[in-house]
Parts: C-alpha cells; sequence; structure tokens
C-alpha cells in the first residue's frame, strides 16, 4: 500500500470523486480514504453535496420564475 497522504488525498479529491484520476492515484486514494477518518468524512460531504446539487439542477424552474429571470437578464443587456 502506498499511502498518498492527505494533503494529496484532498488534493485530488474533487477529480477523484469524478472519477478523473489516473487508476495509480485512484488506487492511492482510495486506500488513503479506508485508513484516514478525516479525509474519508470530507470525501462523505463533497460526494452528498455533488449529488444534492446534481438533483437538483435536474429540476425545472417554474414558468413564472423563468420568465422573471430572462426578462431581468435582457433589461441588462439592453443596458450594456
Amino acid at each position: 500500500m502506498t499511502d498518498c497522504g492527505c494533503e494529496k488525498a484532498r488534493r485530488d479529491l474533487e477529480e477523484y470523486l469524478r472519477n478523473e484520476v489516473c487508476n495509480t492515484r485512484h488506487t492511492d486514494i482510495a486506500e488513503h480514504l479506508e485508513h484516514c477518518a478525516g479525509c474519508r468524512d470530507e470525501a462523505l460531504v463533497a460526494r452528498t453535496l455533488t449529488e444534492v446539487v446534481a438533483r437538483a439542477c435536474k429540476e425545472t424552474a417554474p414558468e413564472e420564475l423563468r420568465d422573471q429571470v430572462l426578462e431581468r437578464l435582457r433589461a441588462v443587456q439592453a443596458t450594456h
């Protein structure tokens, strides 16, 4: 086992959670998370936050809100 350490695990955590790291780094971070409760907790919070945001982004805004936002954007664009 090669423990990459807390600093490296936390620095690469977002990429790790999105599966954007090479296999070696993925394995190193996974092993670190297995043995480090602090980093494992941080990974859980990051994963949960990502999932909640992803779910929220799938929802459609009410039509009235959408119209208000578009109207405001047009007003701002007109003044620039």
